[in-house]
This record gives structure tokens, C-alpha cells and sequence, in this order.
């Protein structure tokens, strides 16, 4: 017995043995399925760059009946067979929906550097999107995916973010809350990069966080490192307030590197 499809299914239900996860419908067990599913079914037509959401439906539900039709196998033949189809339909509505790559980087807007790189794991995140895609649940594709690459970009950016900082700033340097430069070895104090964390484009710390550090640790400026109090004096701030934008400050920066 065909089990209905739900909107948590559970693995056996999404996974065959080749690893490939699917989406169990009723309409698989009925005798005209491989007509309405199979290669032979008349593909949906489409023309432009882009590929509309209901094209994009036909080709994800052809997907999953291919994969589940996979799962059924009892010969090598079937099963390439039908993996072959599988693999044509995702491909299919991979090629026609990429386009969500560029506009997900246009909207976030990554430095001219990083955009190639972002660009190939975006890529790989539409091929997991694709592959995960319920197209009974009444869900835009391009809503689903544009989510997806959204989080992605996100979760790429913190981390390339956090490998610049784990470059720039030995994680010694920031254990503690009473963080000191001028206990700490010469070659060392003089190895702190942390002007690009300082700057306008970093979201990391506000803007008086980086203008405490700034004063604070002489964090790209040539003069003395002022004390709490003097940096107070500057700021317009208390002594234990300093003392704490500092301490949160260097949280932040702590837990980044972590």
C-alpha cells in the first residue's frame, strides 16, 4: 500500500538506496503514471532564460517518480534507466531556474572578491533545492529556493567573514575579557590586522564598539593607547561603560573566531 504523502515524510520514504530523496505521491501506483511521469510524457514547453513555476512543478514531480521508480528496481538496467531519468529532469530545472543564483548575489550584494565563490556554492545549494523540492505542496519553486540561497549566502558570508578574522587576529589575543597589549609579546602586538572589522562595511561590531577599540588598543592610529578613563573622557562615557563596550565588543570578535 502506497503511503500518502505528508509534510514531514520520513526517510524511508524520501530515500532509496542510491541515496537519491524523492516524494511518495498516490498517483505513482496508478496504471497511467509512467505515461504522465515517464520519459515518454509530453515535457512541458517553456522558452526565454527562465522556467516557469509550473514547468518547473512538472519536471520536479517526473524527478521524484524516477527516483521512486529507482527505489522499486530489481535489475541494473531498470535502475540506470530510471536514475538516467531522474538525473535529465533535475538537470532540467537546475539549468532553468539559475538565474535565482545571480539575483540571490545581486540582492546581498557581496564584495567584488568573493562573488565567484559564492556563485559555485550557490550553485550547489540550487542542486540541493531542486532535489528536496516538494511540488505538491503548493509552494513556488523560486520562493523555495530564493529562501535557501538567501540562508546560504548568509551562513558563507559569517564564515568568510570569520576566516578573515582568524587570519587577521591571533585567538590568544582575545581571551578574556581584561584584554591587555601590553602584555603581550612585541611580534605579537604588532601582528593585529583588524582595520577591515573596523571599518563602515563590517556588520560585526557597532559603531561605538570599533571606535572604543579604536581609542582603547591604538587600533590604527599612531599614538599611545589611551586607559578607560581617557577613552571615557573622549567618548562621553563612564569608566565601567567603556569597560563594558569593550567586554561586548570582544565577545563578539571571540565568538566569531569560534
Amino acid at each position: 500500500m502506497v503511503q500518502q504523502v505528508t509534510t514531514k515524510p520520513t526517510p524511508r520514504q524520501r530515500e532509496n538506496a542510491e541515496g537519491v530523496y524523492f516524494v511518495i505521491h498516490p498517483s505513482f501506483s496508478k496504471s497511467n503514471a509512467v505515461r504522465l511521469y515517464g520519459p515518454e510524457a509530453e515535457m512541458p514547453e517553456w522558452s526565454g532564460s527562465y522556467m516557469p513555476d509550473e514547468a518547473t512543478r512538472q519536471f520536479s514531480q517526473r524527478m521524484h517518480f524516477a527516483a521512486w521508480r529507482m527505489s522499486r528496481c530489481k535489475d541494473d538496467k531498470s535502475k540506470s534507466f530510471w536514475k538516467q531519468h531522474y538525473l535529465n529532469m533535475r538537470d532540467q530545472v537546475v539549468m532553468g531556474n539559475r538565474k535565482l543564483v545571480f539575483r540571490a548575489i545581486r540582492r546581498w550584494m557581496p564584495p567584488t572578491n568573493h562573488a565567484d565563490d559564492m556563485t559555485s556554492d550557490c550553485h550547489i545549494v540550487l542542486i540541493q533545492s531542486v532535489a528536496a523540492y516538494n511540488p505538491w505542496m503548493g509552494i513556488r519553486f523560486s520562493t523555495y529556493a530564493f529562501t535557501c540561497l538567501m540562508r546560504a549566502l548568509s551562513r558563507l558570508s559569517q564564515k568568510m567573514q570569520a576566516d578573515r578574522l582568524n587570519r587577521s587576529v591571533p585567538l590568544e589575543t582575545l581571551t578574556g575579557t581584561q584584554f591587555d597589549p601590553f602584555s603581550l609579546d612585541p611580534d605579537v602586538a604588532s601582528s593585529l590586522r583588524l582595520d577591515e572589522f573596523l571599518g563602515d562595511q563590517c556588520t560585526i561590531l557597532s559603531a561605538r564598539e570599533k571606535l572604543v577599540l579604536i581609542q582603547r588598543f591604538c587600533l590604527g592610529e599612531k599614538q599611545s593607547a589611551g586607559t578607560l578613563e581617557q577613552v571615557g573622557k573622549k567618548l562621553g562615557l563612564s569608566k565601567e561603560r567603556v569597560r563594558q563596550v569593550q567586554a561586548r565588543a570582544l565577545d563578539k570578535l571571540r565568538a566569531v573566531l569560534a
